[in-house]
């Protein structure tokens, strides 16, 4: 046993609370944990053994008592040493799967727990990488997780992104910032035939959504020839694929400027600004405008942020997915497409395709489903963890 494991404190868990935890599931709330004194005195981010009710040890931990999930297991060994070596050996098993999956460096590295660090994101972008370190001990372990990172991949720039909800909940700040090398301007992906251009500093996340690139090609399968619409566009996800696959024309419609122009920026880059269009506006008033034009798209796709974060929201959540449905399939050319996503992990796929399907259906439109996509390999699914599995998209052709 090494001094990191003699010195470390240790935390428990309440009676009947162990099984879970046994079978690797990841979290450990406040209810299950004995948040004594000690235990709320501990430094967030600090490193723990996780015992069971009868003082056997059964994990290593990292401990916040501020967070909504005090404690998250980081290994089941409860004599790990979460270390620099510890951290090189997640990352470069997560890198040889990345590596495997894709012939050029553009991918999701890190997806969390899935991927055994526990509230860590880590998106690259050739010889650029994003940390989002949303848990306190991946703040506190910065400089050890950045240098892991580039050990494995060789990356000459890393940014630390600090925004987003999740490090709110841990208590973290939002400063963000280039913590390695040097960034001057926003990166350009090339995906699916298409060019994005990636603000890896004041983008969205963290530049790219790299989530839906299996959704975009499929989607892309579909706009041969055609129009497409893409709604909640972001820097042009859906619309620059269509367009790169042959379709006529598209439109991008976001209330980001900056991501409209990043997507006029791929579209020219691509040599398909004559074939691209966007308009900036709040997505339901702009669809609204367009059906009172009587537009009319061979494709639509509607990509919204998460409506239902929580559970508390997921009843107004789907209410407004139902709306989204409804409005975006009014837009739809008889026999065209109709492509309705969801990054909300608390309206599971059953409710969000009933929504869905009871929006186009009250839109007077009659649909089959064709497909229904998720997110890609390099996003894999924590066993145990349903939040991981967030991304659901649903292909609809209307009559």
């Amino acid at each position: 046993m090494t001094d990191q494991n003699i010195s470390r404190p240790v935390v428990r868990l309440r009676p009947n609370r162990a099984r879970t935890v046994r079978f690797g599931f990841p979290w450990v709330y406040a209810d299950e944990l004995v948040l004594d004194r000690r235990s709320k005195s501990l430094e967030p981010g600090t490193i723990a053994t996780l015992e069971d009710a009868e003082r056997s040890p059964i994990g290593t931990v990292t401990v916040n008592s501020d967070s909504r999930i005090p404690a998250r297991l980081m290994d089941r060994d409860p004599e790990a040493v979460i270390d620099a070596a510890w951290l090189e050996r997640k990352i470069r098993f997560a890198h040889a799967h990345r590596e495997r999956l894709y012939d050029a460096p553009f991918y999701r590295l890190i997806h969390a727990e899935a991927d055994g660090l526990p509230g860590v994101i880590i998106d690259r972008f050739g010889d650029a990488a994003v940390i989002q370190p949303n848990a306190a001990w991946a703040e506190a372990m910065y400089a050890e997780l950045e240098t892991a990172l580039i050990t494995v991949t060789g990356v000459s720039t890393v940014v630390k992104n600090a925004t987003g909800r999740a490090r709110k909940l841990d208590g973290l700040d939002e400063e963000s910032a280039v913590t390695t090398g040097t960034l001057d301007a926003a990166i350009p992906v090339q995906m699916n035939g298409a060019t994005y251009m990636a603000d890896l500093l004041g983008g969205q996340k963290t530049g790219l959504f790299y989530d839906q690139r299996a959704n975009h090609a499929f989607a892309a399968g579909l706009a041969k020839g055609g129009a497409v619409l893409d709604v909640f566009s972001h820097v042009g996800g859906f619309a620059l694929a269509a367009l790169a696959n042959g379709a006529a024309s598209a439109l991008a419609v976001d209330g980001s400027a900056p991501a409209l122009a990043l997507a006029e920026d791929g579209a020219k880059a691509m040599g398909a600004s004559d074939r691209f269009t966007t308009r900036r506006g709040d997505a339901f008033d702009t669809m609204a405008a367009l059906a009172s034009e009587g537009a009319k798209f061979d494709l639509v796709i509607c990509d919204p942020p998460a409506f239902a974060p929580n559970k508390q929201t997921v009843d107004k959540g789907l209410r407004a997915y139902e709306r989204v449905a409804r409005m975006g399939a009014a837009l739809v050319a008889p026999g065209g497409y109709l492509v309705l996503c969801s990054c909300s992990h608390a309206a599971d796929l059953a409710k969000f395709r009933d929504s869905s399907l009871r929006g186009v259906s009250r839109g007077g439109r009659v649909a089959q489903l064709i497909a229904t996509g998720f997110a890609g390999p390099d996003h894999p699914t924590h066993a145990m963890l349903a939040e991981t599995a967030y991304l659901k998209a649903l292909f609809l052709r209307l009559e």
